[in-house]
């Protein structure tokens, strides 16, 4: 079997066991935060703060929610890094953002935060403060979801169908998921550019092929 052939057999076993009933109970709490006029803070490091940016633009367009995400501010980041240390970047963000209960934070990370194991303490320092404040809590996570998923209002983990290839599925499913979620009939509220203009489609098309 090529790697190719793996990888993909991979994902479609990860695809028939995510849960749904998770994503269903995440989109009904996201769209309470919504409708309570939230805030939704992402928070993720590595390849899942680049996702946080990504979903950051497709709440606030697609699904109308005011939506931020600490990883999109380099210059405020590093200085907090700089002065007060990696560790306590993000709860000092989300103190500075001034997180109220109405608000939700939403995690994306592949193992979701431990002390114990040293690994994006950051999220747990964050995620404890969000507690405090009585704010929502949401993820999408990889292996046993770690901390987020400990203290989470509602997780969904990403299958570990490979313990070799944990990330690369946990980082690509974070898309496939918050996808979903902005395209849920109870979030979704603008209509995205091509499902909106099939006609022009077809005859920029049309237009292509008899030049």
């Amino acid at each position: 079997m090529s790697y190719a052939k793996q990888h993909l057999d991979e994902a479609a076993r990860i695809l028939a066991g995510i849960d749904v009933v998770a994503i269903e109970r995440m989109a009904d709490t996201l769209a309470k935060v919504r409708a309570r006029g939230g805030r939704l803070f992402f928070l993720g490091v590595g390849g899942s703060a680049a996702n946080c940016s990504h979903a950051v633009n497709d709440f606030r367009k697609i699904a109308g929610i005011e939506a931020y995400a600490p990883t999109d501010n380099v210059s405020e980041l590093t200085a907090r890094t700089n002065d007060e240390g990696w560790t306590s970047v993000f709860v000092g963000w989300l103190q500075g953002s001034r997180l109220r209960a109405a608000d939700a934070v939403f995690v994306l990370s592949v193992g979701g935060g431990s002390f114990e194991r040293n690994i994006s303490a950051n999220l747990v320092l964050a995620l404890q403060y969000v507690r405090q404040v009585g704010a929502t809590v949401v993820g999408i996570v990889g292996r046993d979801g770690g901390y987020t998923a400990e203290v989470a209002d509602t997780c969904v983990i990403v299958p570990t169908v490979n313990v070799a290839t944990i990330t690369p599925h946990t980082e690509a499913f974070q898309a496939v998921v918050w996808h979903l979620l902005v395209s849920h009939p109870s979030l979704k509220a603008a209509q995205t550019k091509w499902e909106s203009t099939p006609t022009a489609v077809a005859r920029s098309s049309s237009s292509i092929e008899t030049v």
